[in-house]
């Protein structure tokens, strides 16, 4: 393996871009006066640190998987790409239960922000990521046929004209996804998100990780600072690993709340609803970096890899972020009781279930089309338009007639697809993964 070379200018960057935001941020945790920008620019700066932070996160996480299980290594890179939205959602879940607390019950104002970033960044994720992996890899495969005269030497039979092939392995993923989807639709129906939710949340969480623990280690295929970092000697290989995930977590734990707090306090300056920013302007912020550097691989036809980073991710939010809360509310109001949901929350819990039931019903065959990826983004789009220019009774009717579509669309998909239902849960839950290994994409 050749050295490790000139550190890229992309590590340097992302940290200036996160330390204006971390500074303020440290300044102000440790009761030092500090300058105070308006809030618009506050949340301006807050953001780009996330923004930052999360870059450093994702490069960290990638070279990560060269010292530990392939499996692992994609959860744990899940898992701190999304740390951002978990640092968001427990400030706003912290303050519900801080005001509910005070309040002696009820629903105060601040727990309908509590699911917003939690939903907006699920269907983010889904409605824009898997979109984006599938039509970038589409043009690259387009591009090197133009250059070729075939579809590339770098493509690998996962990177097809029009769609993405996922490895059977990541049957994992899409069984969990399920199981969890399935569960989740019975949320709109509650009055509270419970300690026995977090329960099955989590557990679902723990029982895939210790499913994935059981691939067998690969040698990971690096891009950028990741790729810097991994073909350092062991020892500088690891500090850096440590030293980006110390300092990247400082800097989210510096700016979430300020974050948090600027989002909304820009809603109350302009006149622009609180929850719209917390549920689309903070997922989009720390969810950036990782469409990014998905974008990157998917350019590399590598689809695969980047499109199963993103689905682990789906099942993180969809598990452990969710499963999380109640808890996170419980500790800070004192109770047993669960995180109030009023009737906003209930429509948003309703469509990102019945949209996640949709993705898991495109990818039971293990595929996504370039057709799917397509319907994905749409059906999206339709609903984020009327949630930012309409009303909020139109944006209900359109919440209910969307997860109609949704359901009724996954519903079609799973009938006509019975075998490989059958066949993704049975290879995601009990098949020995080895065997899923040596088996061809």
């Amino acid at each position: 393996m050749s050295g490790p070379g000139r550190l890229p200018f992309q590590l340097p960057l992302a940290t200036a871009v996160a330390l204006p935001g971390s500074t303020l941020g440290a300044a102000a945790y440790l009761g030092v006066e500090a300058f105070h920008p308006p809030a618009p620019v506050a949340a301006l700066i807050f953001g780009a640190a996330v923004v930052g932070a999360a870059f450093i996160l994702s490069w960290a996480a990638e070279a990560a998987q060269v010292d530990i299980n392939a499996g692992l290594a994609l959860a744990l890179l899940a898992l701190l790409a999304v740390l951002p939205e978990y640092a968001v959602d427990f400030v706003f879940t912290l303050q519900c239960g801080a005001a509910y607390s005070e309040q002696g019950g009820g629903n105060p104002e601040v727990c309908s922000l509590a699911l917003a970033n939690m939903t907006g960044a699920n269907r983010v994720l889904v409605g824009v990521g898997w979109p984006l992996v599938v039509i970038v890899a589409t043009l690259a495969v387009w591009k090197a046929r133009r250059s070729t005269g075939s579809t590339g030497d770098g493509q690998t039979a996962s990177t097809r004209s029009g769609e993405v092939r996922l490895a059977p392995a990541m049957s994992v993923e899409v069984a969990f996804l399920g199981m969890a989807t399935l569960y989740s639709l019975t949320l709109p129906l509650k009055s509270t998100l419970t300690l026995w939710d977090s329960l099955v949340f989590v557990g679902l969480f723990v029982a895939y990780g210790w499913r994935l623990a059981q691939v067998q280690h690969t040698e990971p295929d690096l891009l950028g600072v990741s790729e810097w970092v991994g073909k350092q000697d062991t020892k500088p290989r690891r500090t850096w690993v440590v030293a980006m995930f110390a300092g990247a977590a400082l800097m989210i734990l510096f700016t979430a709340e300020h974050f948090a707090e600027s989002l909304v306090a820009t809603g109350d300056e302009l006149g622009i609803s609180k929850f719209l920013l917390v549920q689309w302007v903070a997922p989009l912020a720390s969810e950036s970096p990782e469409l990014i550097v998905a974008a990157l691989y998917a350019w590399r036809l590598k689809a695969a890899d980047s499109f199963g980073t993103l689905l682990s991710s789906k099942v993180n939010q969809w598990t452990l972020l969710v499963g999380g809360l109640p808890v996170v509310f419980g500790l800070s109001a004192l109770t047993t009781n669960g995180l109030p949901l009023d009737t906003e929350q209930r429509y948003e819990l309703l469509i990102t279930a019945a949209q996640s039931l949709f993705a898991v019903a495109l990818l039971i065959d293990l595929r996504i089309t370039f057709k799917g990826a397509l319907a994905l983004v749409t059906l999206f789009m339709v609903q984020f338009l009327v949630s930012v220019f309409g009303t909020a009774e139109a944006n209900r009717v359109t919440i209910v007639v969307l997860s109609c579509v949704y359901v009724t669309l996954a519903v079609g998909r799973f009938a006509k697809r019975r075998r490989d239902l059958v066949g993704v849960l049975r290879d995601g839950t009990v098949r020995p993964l080895d065997e899923l290994a040596d088996e061809p994409v």
